[in-house]
């Protein structure tokens, strides 16, 4: 009798953090022996036939789309495959957490110390950034 496991992810909205969306799909596909097929047909093994390669894609890339909000889903339709839709995801919604970090972190680099004066806050007090 084959056991079957059941993984519950939370489906990709494009608000949350990419990043661990990404965790969680990476252990889903691994878990369901899909991962390789995220280096595309290039990182096939040898010892694998097109057709076996073929049917590993498609299960991954549909484990992929079923993760996927509509919106998101929308944006990467026309990717046939999973190294398609993982890498056009990735250029996607990486770039736009990297950009969120660099705004951050201009935010906090160009802390003004007269705004803590204007605010009534001391210099040496503990709770100023």
């Amino acid at each position: 009798m084959a056991t079957i496991t059941k993984f519950d992810i939370l489906k990709f909205v494009g608000k949350i953090s990419f990043n661990i969306w990404k965790v969680q799909m990476m252990a889903v596909l691994t878990q369901n022996g899909l991962k390789k097929a995220l280096g595309g047909k290039s990182k096939k093994p040898e010892s694998m036939t097109d057709e076996q390669w073929e049917e590993l894609d498609e299960k991954a890339l549909s484990t992929i789309q079923l993760c996927l909000a509509p919106p998101v889903l929308r944006e990467v339709l026309d990717k046939t495959t999973t190294a398609e839709i993982w890498l056009a995801l990735e250029s996607l919604y990486m770039t736009k957490s990297l950009a969120n970090k660099i705004r951050l972190k201009e935010r906090l680099y160009t802390f003004s110390m007269a705004e803590v004066h204007r605010h009534g806050g001391s210099a040496d007090s503990p709770y100023v950034l």
